[in-house]
């Protein structure tokens, strides 16, 4: 019998594809068994147009028989088989797609849809068999063919005896090598393991003898292996059945099955979409962010199926990262995928869907917000950060969609609030949304510049995060109200008989703060009086972009560029403190400059900054005491 070579591609290519276009081995199987699949949605479509021919699919299957004696794996199924001519032309020439061929000619409906498109799956097998045969009886035939390859240098076909319609592909295993064990492709547990990772929602049953040990039968004590024959394939997907059929704890078991995360999902969103792009989604939000979510280590992204095939196992394209919690999975019948099956072609149908996932997961968020705040509250325990990080990002380009859907504790209500419900009660003298930034709620809660604003009756903002600031610094105006940080210069608040009055204080008491300007050199801007201190004698304000809590901030980043805040001493002229400063002016500058480096850095400690140089800090208490 004459080896006849492959028409139109060469040994190269052929190569090319078996250890270059695959990045896992394993695919193999999910090629063939999308293969087997195809085969019998051929028949299905004949019978649409050939009365002659029914169509029971429960008579359809695929099965595979590993034996590990002869190292072959056999993949069967019950589809339309092949001709002697159809294996010479769907086999023997490279890249020519049966499949595509066939959805050329007969249009595709009812929800039935051919995965095949390139022709190069098949190849796959060569990744882990030395021979591939292929045994084929087709539909309406009487005669049956063998195919066989050992790889590039050719192929044979010769007729033989085969009772019914469908194929047998026969894999000849490649012997184990260091680095690859072939043997695990005829294991039970590792050929289950991949029809449940890749083909689990092919819609016919794949079938496999599986060994489960049970007890003997009238036996307490004795058990034995006993082989029977089982479904290993889920066949209906979650995603295509009606959500009237479904309960919360079906979305909730496909989330464990998924192993999605270990915490049980907050809220499921299932979307069915209809149009110029068909895709189905079930997306999760979870209860509680992964040990790994906010390191290096953390891959974003859904599951990508194409007509129920997984196609990738992190699709990052799918989601933006101000919603990369999301867990779930996205199927379309659309996508334009590359010969290995692994990637799309172009991104325009991806776009398109990731635009549509992303206003379907803000649309659910904002309702729990709305109807549901208790998880809502819990979610933003999690992922809040992410959100206002989504903020800062890429330039403020998502702000305006996320504005809304942020959260921060607030002075007045001792719990979370949004942007909208503290605007909503800002009384009408107030020009500006007042924020304070702090490492906690209770060290905020005791700061000098707080007494103030919070004495106006106005609402603070409490910022303990460090993406707050700099999320807050893009939004920069919410409903046309700016934010004001309450260590600010200008509060905003003065009436204009108190600005002259603080203006005509500072002016009196000029030389004594340029005095103790000139003590703290460079380590502050200008010393002035306060306007905002009741009953605290100092703190410290900032003027200019970069605040106390982005210095700390930036300050911890490991290229820690030295950036500082512009620093304002702040004295309080209704403290006695300020008298003793006056009278030492006058009478000891030794002692003056003394107060002025303990009020510098008590101020210091007040924003959580560290002093530069502890031990003359305690020397110089020591001499206040003395």
């Amino acid at each position: 019998m004459a080896k006849k070579e492959f028409k139109a591609e060469s040994k190269r290519l052929l190569e090319m594809m078996i250890n270059s276009i695959y990045t896992h081995k394993e695919v193999y199987l999910r090629e063939l068994l999308s293969n087997a699949s195809d085969a019998i949605d051929k028949i299905y479509y004949k019978a649409l147009t050939d009365d002659a021919l029914s169509f029971d699919k429960d008579s359809y299957f695929i099965k595979l028989i590993p034996d590990q004696e002869n190292r072959t794996l056999k993949i069967v199924d019950t589809g339309i088989g092949m001709t002697k001519e159809e294996l010479e032309n769907n086999l023997g020439t490279i890249a020519k797609s049966g499949s595509l061929a066939f959805k050329k000619e007969n249009e595709i409906k009812d929800g039935y849809d051919i995965i095949g498109q390139f022709g190069v799956g098949f190849y796959a097998a060569f990744m882990v068999a030395d021979v591939v045969t292929v045994i084929s009886k087709a539909l309406g035939s009487d005669e049956a063919y063998k195919w066989e390859s050992t790889g590039a240098d050719g192929y044979t076909i010769e007729p033989v005896e085969k009772d019914s319609v469908g194929t047998e592909i026969i894999l000849k295993l490649k012997e184990n090598t260091e680095d690859e064990n072939y043997d695990e492709y005829l294991q039970e547990y590792r050929l289950k393991s991949i029809i449940k990772k890749y083909s689990d929602f092919i819609r016919y049953p794949i079938k496999m003898d599986v060994t489960d040990r049970r007890l003997k039968e009238g036996s307490e004590s004795e058990y034995e292996d006993v082989q029977e024959e089982q479904i290993i394939n889920s066949m209906v997907p979650i995603w295509k059945k009606n959500k009237s059929e479904l309960t919360d704890e079906d979305y909730t078991n496909f989330y464990a099955e998924k192993r999605y995360g270990f915490d049980k999902p907050i809220k499921h969103i299932h979307i069915n979409v209809e149009g110029s792009i068909r895709y189905n989604a079930i997306l999760y939000i979870p209860e509680k962010t992964p040990y790994d979510f906010y390191s290096k280590e953390f891959e974003k992204g859904l599951e990508l199926y194409s007509n129920g095939v997984l196609i990738m196992e992190k699709c990052a394209d799918l989601l933006p990262d101000h919603f990369s919690f999301v867990k779930g999975m996205v199927d379309s019948e659309d996508l334009s995928l590359n010969i290995s099956r692994e990637m799309l072609q172009h991104d325009r149908q991806l776009k398109l869907i990731a635009k549509n996932i992303s206003k379907n997961i803000k649309s659910e968020l904002q309702k729990l917000l709305r109807n549901e705040r208790e998880k809502y509250e819990q979610f933003y325990q999690s992922f809040g950060r992410q959100l206002k990080y989504g903020v800062y990002s890429d330039f403020g380009a998502n702000k305006e969609a996320l504005q809304d859907l942020i959260l921060f504790y607030s002075s007045k209500e001792k719990k979370q609030v949004t942007l909208d419900e503290y605007v909503s009660r800002m009384p009408e003298d107030q020009k500006y949304i007042y924020y304070a930034s702090g490492e906690s709620i209770e060290r905020i809660d005791k700061l000098p510049q707080a007494e103030f604003v919070s004495e106006k009756g106005y609402e603070i903002l409490y910022f303990t995060e460090d993406i707050d600031e700099f999320a807050i610094k893009m939004l920069l105006t919410y409903k046309e109200k700016e934010f004001k940080s309450i260590s600010s210069g200008d509060l905003g608040i003065e009436g204009e008989d108190n600005k002259d009055e603080s203006d005509s204080n500072q002016q009196e008491n000029k030389e004594l703060f340029d005095y103790m300007k000139n003590i703290l050199a460079d380590k502050v801007k200008d010393v002035r009086i306060s306007k905002r201190l009741k009953s605290h004698p100092v703190c410290i304000a900032t003027e200019g972009e970069i605040s106390i809590e982005m210095e700390k901030i930036l300050a911890a980043m490991p290229d820690n560029q030295n950036i500082k805040a512009d620093k304002v001493l702040e004295i309080n002229k209704n403290h006695e403190v300020f008298q003793s400063l006056k009278e030492a002016y006058e009478n000891d500058k030794g002692k003056l400059d003394l107060y002025t480096k303990l009020l510098y850095n008590q101020a210091l400690l007040i924003e959580g900054l560290p002093i530069q140089d502890p031990v003359e800090f305690t020397n110089d208490i020591c001499k206040i005491m003395v």
